[in-house]
């Protein structure tokens, strides 16, 4: 009997034809997987029962994935323990270095074999720089130890002598403020009389204090010492900004001169009370604050100033102030002139610190060029690893700069009576004769640290003071031999800005909240 042929609906039809594309477009699939080597092989395609023992699956090696950060607590430190403490420091130093690595990263190197390093600043590991490590307050680094093993009788009776001044005694450093607001120059009238000290700071005031008074109770308690009132202060005003430096004529100690911020030099005439303007910008509006100002030992009338924007100029005072003719300006670097210094002996001899990382010298008796063209001789420069804040001379011819690359050098030029009109040092001539490892990392909040040279010591021994981190003042010799580190009670901020009496042995050095710190 013959079998009938179904009927197959329309639908029927379509599912199998859809059923056949999806297994034509599976085989194109594995056609092209198999081309591409990502088919499985055929052993492991064609079995269908599973293995009775799995393969162990190939280790990978894998890095611990933690927080860059982990409390104590999940690290199994217990908490004020000694060992979280030094944990704490280990890695606070290690941020420390790695910040700073960043701040001073430079391609250019600095050979320090080649130069005389004062103090064993080479540590075993060869080191420099490893020695001068961050602020710690209160921290001696040169004590009266160091002054008992010197074996040297010349400078151990220097060092005696100088380890010996001591703090006013009749005032805190704490009830002496002798400024409103952060102190950026200090100095000392010039007179040997009694300590009259001057300060200038951020706002433009300048405090004058007589450092001869005596202290005076004002209250008494059976059960308590008697307060003691400060010592009598007289504030001026005589700019609108920053007093940046200044300095005492060396023709009338009556005359001091200030540079400010506010792009201007006034005379104070301390017999009369009264300071009026003798340098400012020909242009009212244009702003070029001032970071250096000096007068000529051998020339009362020229003023030589320098700016934050490179220049150096100098000026006839006698010339009337509408009139150019007097002045000339220089652009002695394309960056900030940190400060300036002129040979005492030889005030045509100019040295300039920048923050182009150089100290140069240049000669005012040979000047070349025209328009932005026209210099001064450059006699030589120096480049150090990082910007150069301030440079000064002494009476015999050696230039101290304080560099942010946390050192002091020194550099001897006592031969520069010698130099004729247009002479050139070489690179060799030019290196420092002595490098003091110091830490210069003032930061923000503190004013910048320069070396400054006693004028005229009367003993003949060339000296600078400089400010110290850990809330002292250092004092060196031109040798870079140090001499002291002067503390005490009641400093309770950096001493940063530091200046010696010209001739006496007095010590003044004012901090960013206006208190006057002084060594006797």
């Amino acid at each position: 009997m013959a079998r009938q042929k179904v009927e197959i609906s329309e639908y029927e039809r379509k599912r199998q034809e859809n059923i056949a594309k999806t297994q034509a477009l599976l085989r194109n699939l594995e056609m092209e997987a198999a081309q591409a080597g990502l088919a499985p092989t055929a052993k492991t395609a064609t079995s269908a029962k599973p293995k009775s023992k799995k393969t162990a699956p190939k280790k990978i090696k894998q890095e611990e994935v933690v927080p860059r950060r982990t409390s104590s607590r999940l690290r199994g430190i217990e908490a004020d323990s000694d060992k979280a403490k030094r944990k704490a420091e280990e890695e606070h130093e290690l941020q420390r270095q790695a910040d700073k690595a960043k701040r001073q990263r430079i391609s250019d190197a600095f050979n320090f074999s080649d130069i005389v390093v004062a103090g064993n600043a080479w540590d075993q590991s060869g080191n420099f720089l490893s020695i001068v490590g961050p602020a710690k307050p209160y921290e001696r680094t040169f004590d009266v130890e160091d002054v008992g093993k010197t074996t040297d009788k010349d400078l151990k009776s220097l060092r005696e002598k100088m380890t010996g001044l001591k703090l006013w005694e009749d005032f805190s450093p704490s009830d002496i403020k002798i400024t409103p607001e952060r102190i950026y120059s200090m100095g000392f009238h010039p007179t040997a009389d009694k300590p009259l000290v001057f300060a200038g700071d951020k706002l433009g005031n300048l405090g004058i204090c007589d450092c001869s008074q005596k202290a005076t109770p004002v209250a008494e308690d059976d059960d308590e010492d008697a307060d003691v009132e400060g010592p009598s202060i007289t504030t001026l005003k005589p700019h609108t900004r920053t007093i940046h430096t200044f300095q005492f004529s060396p023709h009338d100690a009556n005359a001091l001169y200030s540079a400010s911020y506010d792009s201007t030099v006034r005379k104070l005439d301390l017999a009369k009370g009264v300071a009026v303007e003798v340098y400012a910008p020909a242009d009212k509006d244009e702003d070029a604050p001032l970071s250096g100002v000096e007068i000529s030992e051998t020339d009362a009338n020229m003023l030589y100033f320098s700016t934050l924007d490179g220049k150096f100029g100098m000026y006839d005072m006698r010339t009337p102030a509408q009139e150019a003719a007097g002045l000339e300006i220089f652009q002695l670097s394309e960056k900030k002139i940190g400060g300036f210094s002129l040979h005492p002996l030889q005030p045509h001899l100019v040295a300039t610190a920048s923050l182009d990382r150089t100290l140069k010298i240049w000669d005012l008796r040979k000047i070349n060029g025209k328009g932005d063209w026209r210099l001064p001789a450059l006699v030589g420069e120096h480049e150090s690893r990082l910007s150069v804040s301030h440079a000064a001379w002494n009476s015999v011819g050696q230039v101290a700069t304080a560099s942010y690359d946390d050192t002091i050098k020194i550099y001897d030029f006592t031969k520069s009576g010698d130099w004729k009109v247009g002479t050139s040092l070489t690179d060799e001539e030019m290196r420092p004769s002595a490098v003091i490892p110091h830490n210069n990392q003032t930061g923000r909040w503190v004013t910048i640290l320069r070396a400054q040279w006693q004028l005229n010591p009367l003993d003949g021994v060339q000296r600078f003071c400089i400010g110290n981190m850990n809330r002292f003042v250092d004092i060196y010799t031109a040798k870079g031999q140090q001499l002291a580190q002067l503390g005490g009670e009641g400093i309770t901020a950096v001493p940063s800005v530091a200046k010696f009496h010209p001739t006496q042995d007095w010590v003044a050095a004012g901090t960013a909240s206006g208190k006057l710190c002084l060594w006797m």
